[in-house]
């Protein structure tokens, strides 16, 4: 860059560097999420400034869409249209065509509300004249009953995604048949054995999107002019994008070098051994990024033939050499740095309304910043999950103190203060520590994770973690049998999730379930089985959101590597010299799985909606099933079983309210007198009083000082009792009196 300096007497030119300039371009290829960055990106950005190297992050999705979603974008868009003289348009796209001035006037105001630039735009969506309509709100007036409750934001942006929807089916049709706002060329890099198909795509002239990305790229590159060029594949559908970027970098940059990683190249490259790949990158690196990219960097930075390489695929004398020869070990968590998100356009990202089911609404609405809580999972056994690799086989937690750290420091970074702690599964202590010092600090954070359905998750746990910030947790509760969740090896009983989802609903905090049919072995019986558990623990109102997948065979799982054991047969099994993942299978029941797809979802759909649990299972099918052989009263007794009240010596126990009010009074009879208190509490919500006597009221307020949730150190509940009787006698009577079981249901957390 060539800057002017003026001087009274004198005109200078000076060279000044461009201050975007960096040795490392990270970004994220066209297309995972609108509402919100995909994390990588910043997770590595985070650990190069430990390391005093200079990067510059972009997600490339998020900058095609504004590019196309614009007044501009779609000018441009109807003039691709027009020019396809003789072409035969669906009645959607002539009427989409028809109205493109209405389009053409609302679309940047209607990207705004959804930036949340533009809120009292809200009002003209829901009256419902503002936006053009074209298919996708046919199916309003169906969802109208699903819908009504929300309130005028939330309406007005799912009435906005559906004017989004539309102009995307139009680009579909007219444009680009491989677009999708969360995937692009999904197709392409779903179970890719081979790399021909992709390859082919390639050497295809750019497509019309294609040619959006390349000069948003080519503007990054000219900018950040880096050493280094790391491209981060999360899923399928970031592949052919992640290629299509390389290629270009490639044929007009060719010094710069090319790697990529993430989460598509962790699970679907392990073999790989097609040379075609690298006439678009120099490297491929798998499993945690930050030590191989840091070894990359120095061999790129500091030139010479010998260098040594973590979990990295790359050529060699023309042939695909797997290197792992750095002695080194991977960085512990508490070393990585914590995310950065600049240079990312935090505040132009899009919340969107899709469909009715909450979970799925978190994922798209608002922005979160994405912390992790522990590397890999501490369970680790699920036989249908990759637990061969290092992503779910290394647990590491990190310390409590350093993940809230970590929040107060994004939260100043970001101005957000929503978090998607993204593990595999949250561990209930680390949970508890995080909850613990969240309220120490008195920060103010909205979170929610994913868990496992344990019986650590415990009616007091559920409150602490609410009174933090938790607004929701998923977890799989699988195929609901107890049969299966033994093969399986999850580790709860149906009875185990019912009483978790009851403790977390009670608590206030929202429950969405991962469900699964088609399990190796699964019988008719246990489908329908799972279907009435479902359909009873949304009735009992303890899960308020689910979503069923079918099971799949994956390389790295127990089930890929060791199908016998679970009653299943591989299909003839060709290693793809490119991808390496899903596997094909035969399942010795000879049961088709699919054809119980719709009816377990259109269940699934009304149950959510807390209607329909009258209906005969039966109803949900267009072919014969047989009856249900579990009780139809088997969840609400689960739920409503009597809980062990006996306290672990070793349990804490915190006190979440404030400093009682207090007054004595004298009480007395039959001659005899005592001094008695009234201790007067105030919550965000009510006041509440409880009455002892004197010295047991004394010595309650002392201790509730003591095990204020503010203070640093903890007491256990056999400190609190050695505590109490240094002076009084039958503490067990006194915790287990009305004063303190009123406490309980006001804060007082056995923990």
């Amino acid at each position: 860059m060539i800057a002017l300096y003026l001087n009274k007497d004198l005109c200078i030119f000076a060279e000044i560097k461009n201050p975007l300039q960096s040795e490392l371009l990270v970004i994220t290829p066209p297309f995972t999420q609108l509402n919100t960055p995909y994390p990588a990106t910043a997770y590595i950005k985070g650990f190069l400034n430990t390391k005093g190297v200079s990067s510059t992050q972009a997600d490339l999705g998020i900058e095609v869409i504004l590019a196309l979603f614009s007044k501009e974008g779609l000018t441009d868009l109807f003039h691709q249209a027009e020019l396809k003289k003789g072409v035969e348009f669906s009645f959607n796209v002539q009427r989409i065509l028809a109205l493109q001035e209405e389009y053409l006037k609302t679309i940047d105001a209607v990207i705004a509300f959804l930036q949340g630039k533009n809120p009292t735009l809200a009002l003209q969506i829901c009256q419902e004249d503002f936006l053009p309509e074209a298919s996708r709100f046919a199916q309003l007036e169906e969802l109208d009953w699903a819908f009504g409750a929300m309130g005028t934001q939330d309406k007005a942006k799912h009435l906005a995604t559906l004017y989004l929807e539309d102009i995307s089916d139009f680009i579909v049709e007219c444009i680009d048949p491989n677009f999708g706002f969360s995937r692009y060329a999904e197709r392409l890099g779903r179970s890719a054995n081979s790399f021909d198909e992709l390859y082919e795509a390639l050497n295809q002239p750019l497509t019309y999107i294609d040619g959006i990305l390349i000069n948003i790229l080519k503007e990054r590159i000219e900018e950040v002019q880096p050493k280094l060029f790391l491209i981060s594949v999360p899923f399928p559908g970031n592949l052919y994008a992640a290629f299509r970027c390389a290629q270009f970098v490639k044929q007009h940059y060719p010094d710069i070098k090319i790697s990529m990683g993430g989460g598509f190249p962790n699970t679907e490259l392990r073999s790989l051994s097609d040379k075609r790949v690298f006439e678009f990158f120099d490297y491929i690196t798998l499993d945690d990024g930050e030590l191989p990219i840091e070894l990359l960097h120095q061999a790129i930075t500091k030139g010479g033939n010998f260098h040594l390489y973590k979990r990295t695929f790359l050529l060699e004398n023309g042939e695909v050499t797997y290197r792992n020869d750095a002695l080194r070990s991977d960085y512990k968590q508490a070393d990585v740095g914590t995310p950065d998100y600049s240079d990312l356009l935090l505040d132009s990202y899009i919340s969107v309304i899709e469909i009715v089911n909450p979970m799925h609404r978190m994922w798209s609405d608002g922005r979160w910043n994405k912390l992790t809580m522990a590397h890999g999972c501490y369970w680790g056994k699920c036989t249908f999950c990759d637990i061969s690799l290092d992503y779910i086989k290394v647990y590491e937690p990190v310390a409590a103190k350093q993940i809230v750290d970590r929040i107060e420091d994004l939260v100043a970074k970001t101005g957000q203060n929503g978090f998607h702690f993204v593990d595999e599964a949250a561990p209930p202590a680390l949970m508890r520590e995080v909850a613990l010092e969240i309220l120490r600090r008195k920060i103010t954070v909205t979170w929610w994770t994913n868990i496992r359905f344990e019986k650590s998750f415990t009616r007091d746990l559920c409150l602490l973690l609410k009174a933090s910030g938790c607004i929701a947790v998923s977890g799989g509760l699988e195929v609901a049998s107890d049969r299966l969740l033994k093969l399986i090896d999850k580790g709860v009983t149906v009875e185990q999730v019912a009483k978790v989802t009851r403790n977390f609903t009670e608590a206030g905090i929202m429950v969405h379930a991962y469900l699964m049919y088609g399990y190796p072995t699964q019988t008719v019986q246990e489908t329908v089985d799972s279907l009435e558990m479902v359909r009873q623990l949304f009735e009992a109102g303890v899960l308020q959101s689910g979503f069923w997948h079918q099971f799949a065979m994956t390389a790295h799982s127990p089930v890929g590597l060791y199908p016998e054991k679970f009653g299943v047969v591989k299909e003839t099994e060709e290693i793809g010299i490119f991808a390496n993942n899903d596997i094909n299978y035969i399942d010795k029941t000879g049961i088709d799985h699919n054809k119980f797809s719709y009816g377990l979802k259109k269940s699934l759909f009304n149950f959510m909606h807390g209607i329909c649990f009258d209906y005969k299972l039966q109803d949900w099918f267009d072919f014969k099933i047989p009856r249900t052989t579990i009780a139809p009263n088997f969840i609400d007794k689960a739920i409503n079983s009597q809980e062990n009240f006996n306290v672990k010596p070793t349990a804490k126990i915190v006190w979440l309210g404030g400093k009682p009010s207090v007054e004595t009074f004298t009480k007395s009879k039959k001659g005899n007198s005592w001094e008695m208190m009234n201790l007067h509490f105030h919550n965000k919500r009510e006041t509440f009083s409880i009455q002892t006597n004197k010295a047991e009221g004394e010595w309650l307020i002392s201790i509730l000082d003591k095990i204020s949730v503010a203070n640093e150190k903890t007491l256990t509940f056999q400190e609190i009792k050695a505590d109490f009787e240094t002076n009084m006698e039958h503490f067990e009577l006194f915790w287990y009196s009305k004063p303190i079981h009123t406490l309980r249901e006001y804060g007082l957390l056995v923990l």
